[in-house]
């Protein structure tokens, strides 16, 4: 492989890396935003059965807090560690995504687009050893899950995402209410459970509340 390779879309990269997700033996760590690494789920799975049939020693997972909305995350979560995984959240939201294989290997996600996302696969030592120093530096500023889960981190259901994104949008509670096909009454009161979620007094504070939590959309 050349030292640094482009490659556009989730098929394109697993066909042409597959191999360095099954040839894992020291380390395999990875920084995202959530768990949808990779937007198609096939290809998700794909990779993750790879790493975990690899025998690799060791894995890191770094994420956003915004990975443990859903209950579902949660539990996913705790079953890597039970498989020996080692799992911290970030103090502040993750951009994109990046792995890290064996510091031979780095693979970095680029911007989600209707036509797929573009990775830079790279072998350059430099390059590789950078990014491992910037993701050990966060690692180490991060938390725990188990630590992080202790501080009632909150649930939002995909209703209250809803909510949250309409909420950012700045649109007012009648227009809001009419896009989500929710009465004004119904708005207002999801807004109101809302707010009691994010433990916030008012809608300027449930937004910068959220963004702290990295739930904001």
């Amino acid at each position: 492989m050349a030292e640094i390779v482009t490659i556009r879309g989730d098929r394109e990269l697993l066909a042409r890396t597959q191999h360095l997700f099954s040839s894992v033996r020291e380390e395999f760590v990875c920084a995202a935003r959530d768990l949808d690494t990779w937007p198609r789920p096939d290809a998700r799975r794909a990779a993750r059965a790879r790493v975990r049939d690899s025998g690799t020693r060791q894995i890191r997972k770094l994420l956003s807090p915004a990975s443990l909305a859903d209950e579902s995350s949660r539990e996913h979560l705790s079953e890597l560690i039970d498989e020996g995984a080692r799992v911290r959240i970030a103090a502040a939201p993750l951009p994109h995504e990046t792995i890290i294989i064996d510091r031979r290997y780095a693979i970095l996600a680029g911007v989600d687009t209707p036509g797929g996302r573009e990775y830079t696969v790279t072998t350059a030592p430099a390059l590789v050893g950078g990014v491992h120093a910037l993701f050990e530096a966060a690692w180490e500023t991060a938390t725990d899950l188990k630590v992080f889960l202790r501080g009632e981190q909150p649930l939002l259901d995909p209703d209250s995402r809803t909510v949250l994104r309409a909420l950012g949008s700045g649109a007012t509670d009648e227009t809001a209410a009419r896009e989500l096909g929710m009465s004004l009454r119904t708005y207002r009161r999801r807004v109101a459970e809302l707010l009691n979620t994010l433990d916030a007094a008012s809608r300027f504070q449930a937004g910068v509340r959220a963004g702290e939590l990295g739930l904001s959309p």
